[in-house]
């Protein structure tokens, strides 16, 4: 028996639907649906639809897995790949000495009349209580 869970964080009738048509059209049964519930609101925060198929599990490749951690340590992630992509070209474009493009984050501080962003908080640190 094979297993699959698709996680819905827009939980309406369309995204339940279009996963239901979606998934049942490959082949899959639906088993179930579980709904994570927030406390102030009647609305589900969040959805899980569960759903089966006759079938050999598939193996998990761990090697493929290592492989794969080990690319993306070495070059980061997929989005910062593009990004530095994108420089590249925009730098091709413009020729050097021009300005990289900036991030949404900087655009819009600009728009809004600051000098500079405030600098993001990377995590906070939390004091033991005494």
């Amino acid at each position: 028996m094979q297993y699959k869970v698709v996680e819905l964080s827009t939980v309406d009738e369309g995204s339940l639907e279009r996963t239901l048509n979606e998934w049942i059209a490959k082949g899959w049964n639906l088993d179930g649906v579980q709904f994570a519930m927030r406390e102030a609101s009647k609305r589900p925060a969040m959805a899980f639809v569960f759903f089966t198929r006759e079938g050999e599990a598939h193996e998990h490749d761990a090697e493929a897995a290592r492989e794969r951690l080990m690319r993306l340590s070495e070059t980061g992630s997929p989005t910062a790949e593009l990004m530095a992509d994108h420089a590249r070209v925009h730098e091709k474009r413009t020729g050097p000495g021009q300005r990289p493009p900036i991030s949404a984050y900087e655009r819009l501080a600009q728009l809004a009349g600051l000098d500079e962003p405030e600098t993001l908080e990377k995590g906070l640190t939390l004091e033991p209580e005494e």
